[in-house]
């Protein structure tokens, strides 16, 4: 990845791309050329052309159009989900290191079991328990993904609590929650900001491989993991049902990751990496 990263210009160009993504996930309603569910049986798995430029499906639906909305379905799950694991976990991260040690050992043995266990495992599980929707993937996702800002945080905020000035400010008699908001979060920003970035791909992945199981967004909703789930059984003879909803996720997932290294090189001044 490292070399990958050492294309100059790269970067910018991952993020043009996650520019044009947000973009086409915000005006879906204008950008889109017809009703994303619109079928039309007698064109059904047309190859791209100049009446539909990416195709359609079995059912004769638009692909671009479908594509279209499925981007604001990966955004809105990816971001959502990803702002919830964060707020879970700089709380319980934060926490662990404020209350008495036995009680910061308990929150952090139930951080390990989380870690511990592979995350589309825990995804699946849950997933097949609640039943698919919009919100309970988010809610899952977040729940899969807390447990790495938890621990994170955890150590940053070790190393600022040990710091002068905190041990100062304890010494006066300032509030536990002060010390919390005036020393401890500003220092564990940048960190969270960082990991909140990275987990936006595995999030925007998890999305889509719950999608295409049948256990996450339902249709008639497009996701990309559904378009590529139904048009498996068609991939010998109309193969861009399939590959193109695949190569937006791949690409996505890829800038997403590219932003995020990116992202951690200039905001961490422990890594001695190469600008780009």
């Amino acid at each position: 990845m490292r070399w990958i990263r050492r294309i100059r210009g790269l970067p910018y160009l991952s993020l043009g791309y996650l520019f044009l993504i947000v973009c086409l996930a915000v005006f879906a309603e204008w950008i889109a050329p017809v009703d994303p569910n619109l079928q039309n049986l007698r064109g059904a798995q047309m190859p791209p052309s100049g009446d539909h430029l990416f195709g359609t499906d079995q059912l004769g639906r638009d692909i671009l159009s479908r594509m279209i909305y499925g981007a604001r379905i990966s955004l809105v799950v990816g971001i959502s989900a990803v702002a919830l694991a964060a707020v879970i976990g700089v709380f319980m991260g934060v926490t662990s290191v404020m209350v008495p040690r036995w009680l910061g050992d308990v929150i952090m043995r139930i951080t390990d079991v989380f870690l511990a266990l592979p995350a589309i495992l825990i995804a699946l599980a849950v997933a097949a328990t609640v039943g698919p929707s919009l919100i309970n993937v988010i809610f899952i996702i977040g729940l899969v993904y807390w447990a790495q800002f938890a621990r994170l945080v955890r150590g940053e905020a070790l190393s600022v609590r040990e710091r002068e000035y905190v041990l100062a400010a304890q010494v006066i008699g300032s509030p536990m929650l002060r010390i919390v908001r005036r020393h401890i979060l500003p220092n564990v920003f940048n960190t969270v900001i960082v990991m909140t970035t990275l987990q936006l791909a595995s999030a925007i992945l998890l999305e889509s491989i719950l999608s295409f199981l049948g256990i996450g967004v339902p249709p008639p909703t497009p996701s990309w993991g559904t378009m590529v789930a139904d048009g498996r059984p068609y991939i010998a003879f109309s193969w861009w049902i399939v590959t193109l909803p695949g190569i937006a996720i791949m690409l996505t997932v890829f800038s997403v990751n590219l932003f995020g290294d990116w992202l951690r090189d200039r905001l961490d001044p422990k890594l001695r990496t190469a600008r780009f």
